[in-house]
């Protein structure tokens, strides 16, 4: 595929649009401390990459469900807090929007809950330049499953070979090759362990991604 000749762009949210990941992997750290069990961020990064929960950690552990759910609230909790009181700006992403903004239709797909979503972007004005946001309450099968890729790709009415997802996580690329479309990895400090091999293109900047498309 030409990358000229996409028509959507297909944005992930957290590490590629606003600064959160830390945020979130700070919160479970502490409520998990909380309950005893120790999270280290290489073990994190495994259960991240395969899209699956640190609560199991805790189960694992023989930590009562009654207590990993009240541990899980402390999390929502503290992430809040973590999002209300810091700068979750990523330089240049406005401008990038902008100017894509007028060649292509772009829609966010994020595993991010929808009032966790809602409270990110509250000061910010990053989604007037999207058609829609599919958050974790619009599909049954998360990252890196192809279905949050696919079910955008369907309310679009597009092919997989009209759309350039933009991505952080080897989670997330995997969602968008299993969905046979083209992804392309931009850097972010949090996810730069990750296996990216599988991805199209690679980016040091969200602003390569204009030159990219020109």
């Amino acid at each position: 595929m030409n990358s000229t000749d996409y028509k959507y762009i297909l944005w992930d949210n957290d590490g590629v649009l606003v600064n959160t990941e830390q945020w979130y992997f700070a919160a479970t750290r502490e409520a998990l401390a909380e309950l005893g069990v120790q999270l280290p961020i290489d073990a994190y990064q495994q259960i991240m990459i395969q899209g699956r929960s640190s609560w199991e950690l805790a189960a694992q552990a023989g930590v009562d469900p009654q207590q990993i759910k009240d541990g899980q609230d402390l999390r929502d909790e503290l992430y809040r807090t973590y999002l209300r009181n810091n700068d979750l700006r990523i330089k240049g992403v406005f401008e990038v929007l902008s100017e894509l903004a007028q060649h292509y239709q772009m829609a966010i797909v994020t595993t991010c809950r929808r009032d966790d979503f809602e409270l990110i972007h509250s000061n910010l004005d990053l989604l007037q330049f999207m058609q829609f946001v599919l958050t974790r309450e619009d599909y049954a099968e998360s990252k890196p499953h192809p279905e949050p890729y696919l079910t955008a790709l369907q309310k679009f009415s597009a092919t997989s070979s009209q759309a350039l997802v933009v991505e952080d996580s080897e989670r997330g690329l995997r969602a968008a090759r299993a969905a046979a479309i083209d992804c392309a990895v931009v850097d972010y400090h949090f996810t730069r362990g990750h296996d990216f091999s599988a991805a199209q293109y690679r980016l040091q900047t969200l602003k390569e991604l204009l030159q990219l498309l020109a």
